[in-house]
């Protein structure tokens, strides 16, 4: 039998505890002690903050973290209305940083026909037909992302490795159709689209661009860079055309389309690289409504030097914090692209001697826009891919510099792409302070066909020089180009580490990042290119709460199983952006 004062004594402890439980979350509250909206524990967190290094759980408190450490020092900050979060052993890093790609256009790629699986010219051809068939007279068709040389076979009146549009044509007499490039920098158009364009066999050859042309002096169809532009604009015309209603109402279906995507892929923030004023001005009134699904981080791009000198202080909007749009940079583009044998090179392409790529903007003019953006506070970030263009563009940037007397290390100006560069380029990265910014899945992509342009010695001297770049004390960012290519972080942190190609073949691996410059290459290296490492890039008490959980440890699993890796959560601004158990 229990002695009475035991079993008093035993009531009192149980009533103590019972209090305790409920007495803890006010009493935090009551001496000042900040409860966590959202902890998530029990798994590897990731933090890339020196001081920090990987910790047990994270505590979270509105947009901002709170807390990071062991699991003693962040579960004192549960409170009454806490959500905890069991991690259950899995990695927590930072929200991911898109650092290239085109957010309406990823938007757009979900409207239009998909062509980058078909694996022949007949397959497109399929595509298109079936939509000429559900489309009305007059009606623009659209795709994007075929690549020919991805293709088993080639029509045998192909010009330049490119069919002749006489097949898309007899699909299609009715409605114009312009197929885009997978790289952007070039589309195939029917006769309808041509002709609505203005475009005719005595049409000259814009700057920076080709009208492609059989041997007899026909139009193929193919536009290569700027040449792109002319059946483009009459495109945008016609889309334009329709009440503005229709136009917003597709714009915002876009960008929902393009956040969605980037959430399922643990992309917290997106450097958009290249808006219209037109489009700056549909961001801003979409985050004045908190409908903006993503941060934004937006390049200025498309109005001439005499506009741009008058736009550039009206869209001067630098990071502030919990904020989703920031546009504090300038967008200009020297060449095209290396598969459309676009990108300018200091020596004529292995499969086109007569050609060593294509300008597509005067120095002269790409210098004046440099000084304006200068003067106005804005970085300036340049699409560079040949050797020849990478030269050319970092003796600009060093020529502006010096006669504006700043340090390009402080100006954090950027060139885009950063591809092919001779090994005397790469260490005027370091030197400068240009920040490469790179797409590790592009190297992947390209890689079967790089010694078909440039042939294996250049291919090799040349070709995607990370580990170069990293070692002579550059900052490397990393992205996707999106919808180039998907926005799968997961594909390209694997392409940046491994360099294996579609084939399972590496591409001169001695070029390949850690998977820890790889990691930071897509989280603080990316917010520093911005300008936004103060609130973004690590998991810092007083940063903002842009995480990313992972369903496998992307930073020690085996190589062959991160492209495997799943998104399970993303966290924006301290909620759940994305679960991957509800998608």
């Amino acid at each position: 039998m229990t002695h009475p004062r035991l079993q008093d004594f035993a009531m009192s402890q149980f009533i103590g505890f019972w209090a305790l439980v409920f007495w803890l979350p006010s009493a935090l509250a009551d001496s000042g002690q900040p409860e966590a909206d959202l902890i998530l524990r029990g798994g590897k967190i990731v933090t890339l903050d020196p001081e920090l290094g990987e910790q047990q759980a994270i505590a979270i408190r509105g947009a901002f973290i709170e807390r990071v450490g062991s699991h003693s020092d962040v579960d004192s900050l549960v409170g009454a209305e806490t959500e905890i979060m069991e991690l259950d052993g899995r990695l927590v890093v930072p929200g991911f940083i898109e650092g290239h790609g085109h957010f309406l256009s990823l938007g757009r790629a979900k409207q239009v026909l998909d062509l980058s699986a078909a694996s022949n010219w007949e397959e497109i051809l399929g595509l298109v037909a079936e939509a000429a068939r559900n489309a009305p007279p007059g009606q623009w068709i659209h795709g994007g992302g075929w690549h020919q040389e991805k293709w088993d076979s080639l029509p045998e009146d192909s010009v330049e490795g490119v069919p002749r549009n006489r097949g898309l044509t007899r699909v299609a007499p009715d409605n114009p159709v312009l197929l885009t490039h997978a790289s952007g920098h070039a589309a195939f158009a029917n006769q309808a689209a041509l002709e609505a364009a203005g475009v005719s066999e005595s049409t000259t050859d814009p700057l920076g661009g080709t009208l492609v042309r059989a041997p007899d002096g026909s139009l193929t169809g193919l536009l290569r860079e700027t040449a792109a532009a002319l059946v483009e604009r009459a495109a945008d015309a016609s889309e334009s055309g329709s009440a503005l209603g229709e136009w917003e109402a597709r714009m915002r279906e876009r960008v929902r389309l393009a956040g969605e995507e980037a959430l399922r892929h643990g992309v917290t923030s997106f450097h958009d690289a290249g808006a219209s004023p037109r489009d700056i001005d549909l961001f801003v009134k979409l985050e004045s409504e908190g409908a903006l699904p993503v941060r934004l981080y937006v390049m200025v791009m498309g109005p001439d030097n005499e506009q741009l000198d008058a736009l550039l202080p009206r869209y001067l909007m630098p990071s502030e914090g919990d904020d989703y749009l920031a546009v504090r940079s300038i967008k200009r583009m020297i060449d095209g692209a290396l598969g459309s044998h676009g990108a300018w090179l200091l020596e004529p392409y292995a499969d086109m001697p007569e050609s060593e790529g294509l300008i597509l903007e005067p120095i002269t003019q790409l210098e004046e826009a440099a000084l304006i953006a200068a003067r106005h506070g804005f970085q300036v970030n340049t699409h560079a891919i040949g050797t020849r263009a990478n030269r050319e563009i970092l003796d600009l940037y060093q020529r502006v510099w010096e006669r504006l007397g700043i340090s390009g290390h402080d100006a954090r100006w950027r060139i885009e792409h950063a591809q092919h560069m001779r090994p005397s380029d790469v260490r005027r990265f370091g030197q400068l302070g240009v920040i490469a910014a790179v797409q590790g899945i592009h190297c992947a992509s390209d890689a079967p066909w790089i010694p078909l342009r440039l042939g294996k010695r250049r291919a090799r001297e040349t070709s995607y020089p990370w580990r170069d770049l990293i070692d002579t004390g550059a900052l490397v960012g990393n992205g996707t180009d999106t919808p180039v290519e998907p926005i799968s972080v997961m594909a390209s942190f694997h392409a940046s580490v491994t360099r294996l190609d579609s084939r399972g073949q590496a591409f001169h691996p001695r070029q390949a990042m850690s998977r820890e410059e790889a990691l930071r290459s897509y989280t603080i290296n990316n917010a520093y290119a911005a300008f936004e490492e103060e609130f973004k890039g690590s998991l810092s008490p007083g940063k903002l709460a842009d995480v990313a959980v992972l369903s496998a440890d992307m930073l020690t699993v085996p190589e062959h199983e991160i492209p495997n890796i799943q998104v399970d959560y993303t966290i924006l601004g301290g909620k759940i952006a994305y679960d991957r158990a509800r998608d």
